[in-house]
């Protein structure tokens, strides 16, 4: 019997070579890719049963990059595999789709039986987190009424975010420095943002980048 095919998305090279050994007996590492949009591309080029992402990806986060996938019809399981303990984060990952959540100092104990689970049809949540998601519940009336981004927009203020120059913004997402300088300006209008360290505050607050 073959093996699930299996494509993980981390930009740390020792987390990625610590994940190698403890995936490759159990399953097809099929492709390794280090941001989000390498992630959304192989993912659609090798059909992958589960996918094991980052959360914090330069270029492209992996949720931004996940939900992407989902709105185009993709089946893989996903299981997010990241240091950050808020539970915005997991909330946000189940919301788009994912099946499991498993902080990185819990990997070596977790992840092969949050992909078992995850596998058969079940959620996997690390339970540290678990605890915290009914606590986020009770604010989700408040974080409603603020005002949400399409998924370009976050794309956009994700890549200003990391410092990007509009030139640059313009040359990953193909588009002309003066398309993108409105996007960005049309960004903070609608957030009421008056300069780029609070569009970065914004993205921090948001998930749509994390500090450090």
């Amino acid at each position: 019997m073959s093996l699930p095919r299996l494509l993980l998305a981390d930009d740390h090279r020792i987390v990625v070579e610590g994940l190698r050994s403890i995936l490759s007996p159990e399953f097809d590492l099929v492709g390794i890719v280090e941001d989000g949009r390498q992630l959304v591309e192989a993912a659609r080029r090798l059909e992958p049963d589960i996918i094991i992402a980052d959360v914090s990806m330069p270029h492209l986060n992996g949720l931004d990059a996940v939900q992407q996938l989902k709105r185009e019809g993709s089946r893989a399981k996903v299981v997010f595999l990241t240091m950050h303990k808020d539970t915005t984060y997991a909330a946000r990952a189940m919301e788009i789709g994912a099946m499991g959540f498993v902080l990185k100092h819990c990997a070596s104990s977790e992840l092969l039986e949050a992909i078992r689970t995850v596998l058969s049809g079940q959620a996997y949540l690390t339970p540290e987190v678990a605890e915290g998601l009914d606590r986020l519940a009770s604010s989700k009336s408040t974080a409603a009424r603020s005002p949400s981004l399409t998924p370009r927009q976050r794309e956009i203020v994700q890549l200003f975010a990391e410092g990007k120059s509009a030139r640059e913004v313009a040359a990953t997402l193909h588009i002309s420095n003066r398309t993108a300088e409105n996007h960005k300006a049309r960004i903070m209008d609608v957030l009421c943002l008056t300069s780029t360290s609070e569009l970065i505050q914004y993205a921090i607050r948001h998930g749509i980048i994390t500090p450090g």
